[in-house]
């Protein structure tokens, strides 16, 4: 059955780049972010584990930690990252995982038979530090993943998690945020002491919380 948001996410022990690792213990208290990848020495993934790399203080920063994943092995990955921090001059140093017999891209639902029968279609999901599932994004081989909107994905689901709002479209950190809808105006006004902005009943405004 596929993973749907708020499932907790499955456990796995794995061969990676950077040794075996229990994915749970690997997250520990972070959050974490699983990508997949069809194989190694592909080009769009090639500049997307690249861009992860670049951005890795970024995902420090947000208590976020990265982990990859192909069904090419260890010596494969260790060719392709050289590659990628030659091409993409960057330095990935977060976990590639090796899923030769498949187990991570099974349990995540990664093998699409509309796609291939053989590669991983490029999934990723976000997972909060209770171990559910958060975010599930999809992509086709042909289009590269765009990172700004995972970073500003976490940003909101960090954020969300820890107060009663939710983010509005295009939101950004550091924007108004939206009141939700189980808060009455009145209990907003008494919450949220930045002020509340009533432009509908059902649509109320306050400056994000944790700034």
């Amino acid at each position: 059955m596929s993973l749907r948001l708020g499932d907790i996410a499955p456990d796995f022990n794995a061969k990676t780049s950077v040794g075996d690792i229990n994915f749970y213990e690997y997250l520990g208290s972070s959050w974490g972010i699983l990508f997949s990848h069809p194989a190694d020495y592909t080009p769009v993934c090639t500049t997307e584990l690249g861009r992860t790399a670049q951005l890795a203080d970024e995902f420090a920063k947000r208590n976020v930690k990265v982990l990859a994943v192909s069904v090419d092995d260890l010596e494969k990955h260790k060719g392709w990252i050289g590659d990628i921090n030659e091409t993409q001059h960057t330095n990935v140093q977060f976990p590639i995982i090796a899923d030769e017999d498949r187990n991570v891209a099974t349990l995540y639902d990664m093998i699409h038979p509309n796609s291939s029968e053989n590669f991983t279609v490029r999934s990723l999901f976000i997972i909060g530090p209770d171990k559910k599932v958060k975010l599930i994004i999809t992509y086709p081989a042909s289009t590269g993943r765009n990172f700004v909107e995972v970073l500003r994905v976490v940003d909101s689901l960090q954020l969300t998690a820890q107060y009663s709002v939710a983010t509005p479209a295009d939101w950004k950190d550091g924007e108004d945020v939206i009141v939700v809808p189980s808060i009455s105006t009145a209990d907003a006004i008494k919450k949220f002491d930045k002020g509340v902005t009533e432009v509908k009943p059902y649509l109320r405004y306050t400056p994000q919380p944790n700034k």
